[in-house]
């Protein structure tokens, strides 16, 4: 029973740690004032009893191509293409856009891992095809991160290979959205 309760209480407090660093991150470049310079009059305009305004377009999901320009194919780095384009948030929609099979061009699908170790591992038995070969096509297929939750994603094709070889995978963790904007 003891040793449950530890568990729940580290947990808990891993929880908060993680939920305080991605506010941090969040919230990291957002012109707050550093304690040398502090201005006390600037500090009731900015944080004062007012109502903050949402900047519609800054609080809005985006909708994000994955590869940008390149689409979703073999031999692209999505995982630099993730460092790159982050952060992504919580109701963002990614977009996944590939070619249809054909005699010049491979397949490709998308997959999702349950686990960080079945993702390292390109182990698409583990993984959930959420869209196939022909769902890329045109528009493109959309994936809504409805969950704040860690996601990986790849290519299943050729059983990992283009996860393993053609760096067709990538990792996420959606952040949450703040709800009001910065001055």
């Amino acid at each position: 029973m003891a040793f449950t309760t530890n568990i729940v209480h580290v947990l808990t407090l891993l929880l908060v740690i993680i939920s305080a660093s991605m506010f941090t991150v969040t919230v990291a470049n957002k012109d707050w004032p550093s304690f040398g310079n502090f201005n006390y009059t600037d500090w009731w305009s900015r944080f004062g009893n007012h109502h903050h305004q949402i900047n519609k377009t800054e609080q809005q999901p985006k909708k994000i191509i994955v590869g940008g320009s390149q689409n979703w194919h073999f031999g692209y780095n999505y995982s630099d293409w993730a460092i790159k384009n982050g952060p992504f948030y919580v109701n963002d929609t990614l977009i996944f856009k590939y070619d249809a099979p054909n005699a010049t061009s491979f397949p490709h699908s998308v997959y999702m891992f349950p686990t960080w170790q079945s993702f390292m591992k390109c182990d698409v038995k583990k993984a959930k095809m959420v869209a196939n070969h022909t769902q890329g096509v045109g528009e493109g297929f959309k994936f809504v991160l409805n969950k704040w939750k860690p996601y990986y994603f790849s290519c299943g094709e050729k059983n990992g290979l283009h996860c393993n070889v053609g760096q067709m995978k990538f990792a996420i963790m959606p952040m949450i959205r703040p709800f009001w904007s910065w001055p």
